[in-house]
């Protein structure tokens, strides 16, 4: 909703409480100062929506409270009117660039009125359009107890405490963990120690299908904490959280709430590209806080950084179950666009994938794009009627990972979007066309991370099917095989 302000006794008003037409309306963008008011201790504060607004900075429209009783708690103190666009900058997401806004008639306003269209997709924010934010105290959250009997390895557990230890100096703290190295269990005693300061705690990672994974695992280790789960369309996305577990992008939606943020992931794609989510992340977080960053395989700049001692970090170099990441092979794969384009699979994969559902062995499969695996898919139901596709638009995604997960499909054909956070405990993994540019050395490395992460199937194959070796793929090799030597020479690997 856009509204138009009128200021009065250093109050600002909205224009449909006011008794009579103001001579002066403006929008909210237009005042110099935005004036607060102060807190009065004897208001009988809406517990509902304290609970709903706390830590947050949310349209009219997405609050379902009036306009009386939101004014009424802004008179008390206990709200403050916020500009959500203003001089070139949107103040939800961070934007500043110059063709990510337009200007349209705005009927509220009766002026050229401009937009933020790099958030569009969570309401409209514009000159007119208030932030409301909470100004009072955070919903009470007594502390909950901490379920968990598992116990962690040498590594984890130094991870585990380094953890606990920035939570307590509000300090910021990279844990560089392989693929499968067990980095949720690492978290449960920082988030513990965090709630029983009554500390509130935000996970953060770029995918809804990682925030899927995570959630009823925490739920089970945090059985009487709040635990709040946020993505495009969640259910929860109104109810006040101890320990809040959401994308990126739901973060724009924050403001100084969290005091521990963990961003799990912190190298995938929206994240590591998109400058206004890194910026979403410093605008959650309370002034006094901890960010706890959480990747397998860090960019460059991280890497060279950690080796200069540049960065507070620690290293995970092996698995939970202390058995080396399978190394991926390299197969030459001949002209395999050819191939498909003759309804072919390619001779070498098809031999593979034989292998595989003669033994009965699950696999992944990925495709360098959507276009390319929807064009494979038939060949390979002609091999098994039973193997399916997955992409990121894919309306049944959820149920087919689950599917997967429960061993009704044998093979399934991916994008990259199952390069990371889905376990599969006994799979084979391929990559069709390891050579083309959306395998870079990370989501290579991740996509090899998918294999062997069950204690009870530590080994498997990994294999890049490709038409010349590129220095990602070599990279991504040096970067396993040198994780492995880590953690053999650091005596954590069986039989060392």
């Amino acid at each position: 909703m856009q509204l138009r302000f009128a200021l009065m006794d250093h109050s600002l008003i909205p224009e449909p409480l006011l008794k009579e037409p103001h001579p002066l309306l403006q929008k909210i963008s237009e005042f110099t100062t935005n004036p607060s008011q102060p807190i009065n201790p004897s208001f009988q504060l809406s517990s509902e929506l304290q609970s709903y607004l706390s830590g947050r900075s949310l349209l009219v429209d997405e609050l379902p409270f009036s306009i009386h009783t939101l004014h009424e708690h802004y008179m008390n103190g206990y709200i403050l009117y916020e500009q959500g666009v203003n001089k070139g900058q949107c103040h939800r997401c961070g934007n500043n660039k110059p063709h990510l806004f337009a200007t349209f008639h705005c009927s509220r306003c009766h002026t050229g009125c401009t937009y933020c269209r790099n958030c569009i997709m969570m309401g409209r924010v514009s000159e007119c359009t208030p932030l409301i934010r909470w100004n009072g105290p955070e919903p009470d959250s007594p502390p909950g107890t901490f379920d968990w009997t598992g116990t962690l390895s040498e590594a984890q557990k130094a991870a585990s405490e380094q953890m606990i230890s920035a939570v307590k100096a509000n300090n910021d703290l990279l844990v560089w963990a392989v693929c499968g190295a067990g980095k949720t269990e690492v978290l449960f005693e920082g988030i513990d120690e965090a709630l029983r300061q009554n500390k509130r705690v935000c996970i953060a990672a770029p995918r809804t299908d990682v925030i899927l994974e995570l959630s009823p695992r925490l739920k089970k280790v945090f059985p009487q904490t709040k635990v709040t789960t946020l993505y495009g369309g969640s259910e929860e996305r109104h109810s006040y959280g101890q320990l809040v577990l959401s994308t990126t992008h739901q973060l724009y939606r924050y403001k100084e709430a969290f005091d521990v943020m963990i961003i799990d992931e912190v190298d995938a794609f929206p994240y590591s590209y998109d400058s206004s989510l890194q910026g979403a992340v410093e605008k959650a977080r309370k002034p006094q806080s901890s960010i706890i960053y959480l990747t397998a395989t860090p960019d460059q700049k991280t890497q060279q950084e950690c080796a200069r001692g540049k960065r507070n970090f620690i290293g995970i170099p092996a698995r939970f179950h202390r058995h080396p990441i399978p190394l991926p092979k390299f197969v030459w794969c001949d002209l395999w666009k050819k191939s498909l384009k003759k309804n072919r699979i390619p001779l070498a994969l098809k031999k593979w994938v034989s292998i595989r559902l003669q033994q009965s062995k699950q696999a992944l499969i990925f495709f360098p794009t959507v276009d390319l695996m929807e064009k494979a898919l038939p060949l390979f139901q002609d091999m098994h009627p039973l193997i399916e596709s997955v992409h990121a638009e894919d309306p049944k995604r959820k149920e087919k990972v689950m599917k997967m997960r429960q061993g009704e499909i044998p093979i399934l054909l991916t994008t990259t979007i199952l390069e990371r956070g889905v376990t599969i405990p006994n799979i084979d993994v391929a990559v069709l066309g390891a050579e083309e540019k959306i395998f870079t050395e990370s989501a290579l490395v991740q996509i090899a991370g998918r294999v062997g992460r069950s204690a009870d199937y530590p080994t498997g194959d990994i294999v890049y099917f490709h038409y010349g070796r590129t220095r990602e793929m070599i990279k991504a090799l040096l970067h396993i095989d040198q994780m492995n030597k880590e953690a053999e020479k650091r005596g954590l690997l069986h039989g060392h």
